[in-house]
């Protein structure tokens, strides 16, 4: 039975305009338990073609939780828990006959620590590419990894090093060429939580500056601790709370006219 809510239904009617004119993943009445913890509450959301939503919130509001939904990264938590439907264009990814391999190829994910492996900046990147029989010889493996690295801002940085470790760069560099291994599998959405929060200011800046080009080729799904990020990389933002999709549009409306008392008393500071 579905517990009530501390704030029970007040908001419903008032979540926003949730769908997308042209959606390239569209979740419906997602619910994500954890055991007994019911940790996602019937959360419907479009997530657009070609552009990036932000998705804001409390610590231990569910952003993380349902971005990971959009890949079946939960699949990996025992515990863990998924109902209702996802669906990546036409094909629900949650259908018994999906293989979770090529989908979290087609949905890439930029984790919050950088986590090169420990190989070669350029194994980093071609490992992806061979393992899912992209390539078929030295020279397209070569030609993407030098694509990928270019898309993700770091080939300039790099190019005369492509021997060295991926774990000797700098923070910011280690990030960029996470980017560069997930875009080197051709994904067709790309999710990133946090992507920033272990990086200093200039590293951050070159990440939304990434983000923004990126978006002329991926859908990206964000997940950020910072309003002022969701504000300068994102189109559309979703406000979570307690597991609940309280609020989603334009990321102008949601900052500068929200509807929702909640939303509101997060974004001037109120709570969270």
């Amino acid at each position: 039975m579905r517990p009530v809510k501390k704030y029970g239904s007040e908001h419903r009617g008032t979540v926003g305009v949730i769908t997308s004119e042209n959606p390239r993943m569209t979740c419906r009445n997602v619910n994500v338990y954890y055991g007994d913890k019911h940790a996602i509450l019937d959360v419907s959301i479009d997530i657009g073609r070609n552009e990036v939503i932000a998705m804001i919130g409390p610590s231990g509001c569910g952003k993380s939780t349902f971005l990971r939904c959009l890949n079946r990264m939960n699949d990996t938590i025992d515990s863990c828990r998924v109902t209702g439907e996802i669906f990546l264009d036409d094909q629900n990814i949650y259908d018994k006959k999906i293989d979770v391999v090529p989908l979290r190829a087609q949905v890439g994910m930029v984790f919050q620590k950088p986590n090169p492996f420990p190989k070669s900046i350029y194994d980093n990147v071609a490992y992806g590419p061979k393992i899912h029989g992209l390539v078929q010889n030295k020279v397209e493996q070569d030609e993407v990894v030098e694509t990928s690295l270019k898309k993700a801002g770091l080939w300039e940085e790099v190019k005369d090093r492509l021997a060295h470790p991926g774990t000797g760069l700098s923070g910011g560099q280690q990030q960029r060429l996470c980017i560069a291994r997930t875009i080197a599998v051709n994904p067709e959405v790309i999710l990133m939580d946090e992507p920033c929060s272990a990086l200093d200011p200039i590293a951050t800046a070159k990440i939304e500056e990434l983000i923004d080009e990126l978006r002329a080729h991926y859908t990206i799904a964000i997940v950020t601790h910072s309003m002022q990020q969701a504000a300068r990389v994102s189109q559309r933002t979703a406000y979570f709370h307690l597991g609940d999709l309280i609020e989603v549009g334009e990321t102008k409306q949601i900052f500068t006219n929200p509807s929702h008392r909640l939303t509101e008393d997060y974004i001037t500071g109120r709570f969270g």
